[in-house]
């Protein structure tokens, strides 16, 4: 039987090396892989787009401006002023003094105080998640933990929450001109109709006086009111600026 030559067996054993180091390699390259936090998920961003009262709005424990961009987790808050956010959702919420809000992955967390929302923005409580198409509501959560949901406009579909996921309980519809407490559990406690003079209340109240930033669902409050709560008084909105057109010295008809 022929014996196989010097040179072929040296080449196999300088193989060996070379294979166990590619195969080395390939470990550290899938323990690294494994080893590398997740991309974290695109989480929510709000805007400072005015502030009424002083300037006693903060993002997390420093005060903020106009104009100033926040982003989850990051929670904004108010003192003795109130403050309209515009969401990256298009909608716009209207803090009322004493409130907070962190901002999450697909809603914001009300953990205090009073909120106006505008347009299609999903929120929630600690023992809630509000789900919404477009629609303006108005959300508070008491020292209690306690809450309280006025829609003044579309629906609003309420899902029970335990330790911040679904609890498998049915959810609850909120319809316009309703109103709903839950409890600091998410009970339900009831669900009532709101009168022309809750109506009244909310649109003269501080969720709407002052502020001079247009709502941008304000127009589908603003039918709703006229078609289904006649008498309601309706806030004016405020008047879009005119650009100044230049008249190089001509006179102006306009």
């Amino acid at each position: 039987m022929p014996k196989p030559s010097v040179r072929h067996s040296a080449s196999r054993a300088a193989d060996v090396p070379a294979l166990a180091l590619q195969a080395l390699t390939v470990a550290l390259v899938m323990a690294q892989a494994l080893a590398a936090p997740l991309p974290a998920l695109a989480g929510e961003s709000a805007v400072v787009s005015e502030i009424l009262d002083g300037n006693e709005l903060y993002i997390d424990t420093r005060q903020a401006r106009v104009k100033q961009k926040a982003s989850a987790p990051q929670e904004i808050s108010t003192r003795n002023s109130r403050g309209q956010l515009s969401f990256d959702s298009g909608a716009a919420g209207r803090l009322n003094r004493f409130s907070q809000i962190r901002l999450g992955s697909s809603c914001f967390l009300l953990s205090k105080g009073q909120v106006l929302v505008s347009g299609k923005q999903s929120g929630c409580t600690a023992s809630s998640r509000l789900s919404v198409r477009g629609t303006n509501y108005v959300l508070e959560v008491g020292d209690d933990g306690a809450s309280d949901l006025s829609v003044l406009e579309g629906s609003v579909e309420v899902e029970p929450l335990r330790d911040g996921v679904p609890s498998g309980e049915p959810p609850t519809t909120v319809q316009a001109g309703e109103r709903l407490r839950l409890s600091p559990a998410g009970v339900v406690i009831a669900l009532l109709k709101l009168t022309s003079g809750d109506y009244d209340s909310i649109l003269r109240g501080e969720l709407f006086r002052d502020f001079s930033t247009p709502l941008p669902a304000f127009g589908s409050l603003e039918s709703y009111i006229r078609s289904s709560v006649p008498g309601v008084s309706i806030p004016s909105l405020p008047a879009p600026s005119r650009p100044s057109i230049p008249t190089f010295g001509l006179p102006r008809f306009f």
